[in-house]
């Protein structure tokens, strides 16, 4: 056959062929830089994070811990409305009085307070004027009030202690309004934040009521204190949760213990953060009321319990903002967050330092008497508060919007928000039964004017945030082949069946490792049987 009979040619491919096999070329080498350039949601995530229980938990599961939440609150509930009154009042009729009766205009009324204790942690007077304005009219009068203040020791005569403040027989004198519609306005007139002695004589004297057109028709004096049994609960309370709160600290340490703190999620770090705050929370050094007659343990359990609360907020806007963003420096991440929860923590403890270094300084101190620093906390409060709210709503919407389609995120989101939500909600009830609809208007501050019937608003919150600390341990904890899922990362049945939310999607840099170590073990394998053949 003849060589010339063939012939050789070359093609070049078409335009169209060319096109695509550029736009190939270019997919590649872009896919490279994608992930440094492309407008990801910030959980572009390639560390590894300790598996949660919450993924491997069932419905049925997860059916019995929000059953399991339900049922210890609802016991703890149970406890608080079998419990005793939280105030003790006994109350004294001005007409009633051993001395000669009085002008109920203008006194003096010499009233004894009834046998105290440091079980009763505080004392309280509270003046009730019952005026007889005809036809219900409304009526506003400004008047001085003046109050004395001295102790007695059991067995003992009066005191006057020049060594206490509080107990020098000072009298106090104090602009007060009275108001008056179908009833007059109670006035809160002296009140004693630890108590030193087992009785007090106070001296009431009123001036500037004296040419009033409203008669007086009787005037009850309320001395409120502390119920000695519900002090007795409180303590055994405080003490059972503190042991529970240790117990579930040291449990969520010790499932932990395995794994280094940056292989964490954020959720476990968060926990073990608001764990030991809760601790404080519940108050370790509460005893210490009852052995050392000082305003520091009030101070210190009023600024435990504002640090925790405020630790907690700040927890949610971290958790729903980081659930979605690996980049979490300090000036982007936490400054912000820092400052709203921050001001917050700030008026609380300012506020409470605030009155009660007041009162301390002068018994008959009342913090309406300083209405321009009153409103200036009170409206700082609400305004930081209403950012908050803004703020937490944000972050909430932009991390469902962005991963509630997503295996993982949206358990770990839903998980949150319906906790969240539970506590939100019971929270604002109980702050209702307790303060009743006045609670946005001047009840801003904890009062003996509300409507304590029981124990049951105390234990309730209490109850509250313990077990939902402790359900969020347990959830969080580690499942219990984290460790196996650790060292047999890239076993296709298993990484997809039980990897993390952030592995799942993303990978790891740990897993190129453990497949290169994992390939040197195969290859010494696939030797080894070579030998036997």
């Amino acid at each position: 056959m003849d060589s010339a009979e063939y012939t050789f040619s070359y093609a070049s491919p078409s335009w169209a062929d060319s096109i695509r096999a550029f736009l190939s070329q270019f997919s590649n080498i872009f896919s490279v830089f994608s992930p440094h350039i492309a407008p990801t949601y910030h959980h572009d995530r390639c560390e590894r994070s300790v598996q949660m229980r919450l993924y491997s938990l069932n419905k049925r599961q997860f059916v019995l811990v929000f059953a399991t939440f339900f049922l210890f609150f609802g016991v703890s509930v149970l406890i608080g409305v079998a419990g005793p009154p939280i105030i003790e009042t006994v109350s004294q009729n001005a007409s009633s009085l051993r001395q000669v009766t009085p002008d109920l205009k203008t006194g003096p009324f010499h009233l004894k307070s009834p046998p105290m204790s440091t079980f009763h942690q505080q004392l309280w007077l509270i003046g009730s004027i019952d005026a007889d304005n005809a036809g219900m009219a409304k009526f506003e009068q400004e008047f001085t009030v003046s109050v004395q203040i001295r102790a007695i020791q059991k067995n003992e005569k009066l005191k006057e202690l020049f060594d206490n403040p509080n107990l020098t027989g000072e009298i106090h004198n104090h602009t007060r309004n009275l108001r008056c519609a179908h009833k007059c306005d109670d006035l809160i007139l002296m009140h004693l934040g630890f108590l030193d002695y087992s009785n007090y004589i106070i001296t009431v004297r009123f001036f500037g009521l004296e040419n009033l057109k409203y008669k007086f028709e009787n005037i009850d004096f309320h001395f409120k204190s502390y119920n000695v049994n519900f002090t007795q609960l409180e303590i055994w309370l405080r003490f059972v949760f503190l042991v529970f709160t240790f117990i579930t600290a040291c449990l969520f340490a010790h499932s932990l213990r395995k794994f280094s703190i940056k292989d964490w999620s954020i959720e476990q770090r968060w926990i073990a953060v608001l764990l030991p705050l809760l601790l404080l929370y519940n108050d370790p050094i509460f005893p210490l009321t009852f052995l050392v007659n000082s305003w520091l343990p009030g101070m210190l359990d009023g600024i435990f319990q504002a640090t925790f609360l405020c630790a907690l907020l700040l927890s949610w806007l971290c958790l729903y903002h980081g659930i979605r963003q690996t980049d979490r420096r300090f000036s982007k991440f936490y400054l912000p967050k820092l400052i709203v929860v921050g001001l917050l923590w700030i008026a609380a403890v300012t506020l409470a330092s605030w009155e009660q270094y007041n009162e301390l300084r002068d018994p008959t101190f009342y913090y309406r008497l300083d209405h321009s620093n009153f409103m200036g906390i009170k409206v700082c409060f609400f305004i930081v508060g209403g950012i908050y709210l803004v703020y937490l709503s944000y972050l909430l919407i932009q991390a469902f919007a962005e991963l509630q389609t997503m295996p993982y995120f949206d358990i770990r989101l839903k998980f949150l928000t319906v906790f969240m939500l539970i506590i939100l909600v019971v929270s604002v009830a109980i702050t209702f039964l307790r303060f009743g609809g006045s609670m946005l208007q001047d009840n801003f501050v904890s009062e003996l004017t509300t409507r304590y019937q029981n124990s049951v608003e105390f234990v309730s919150f209490y109850g509250l945030l313990n077990f939902y600390l402790y359900t969020m341990a347990f959830v969080y904890s580690p499942s219990k082949n984290a460790i196996y899922e650790t060292h047999f990362k890239d076993n296709p049945a298993l990484s997809m069946l039980n990897d993390s939310d952030e592995e799942v999607h993303y990978g790891s840099d740990q897993e190129e490792v453990s497949l290169t170590s994992r390939q040197r073990q195969m290859n010494r394998y696939d030797t080894d049987d070579d030998t036997f053949h």
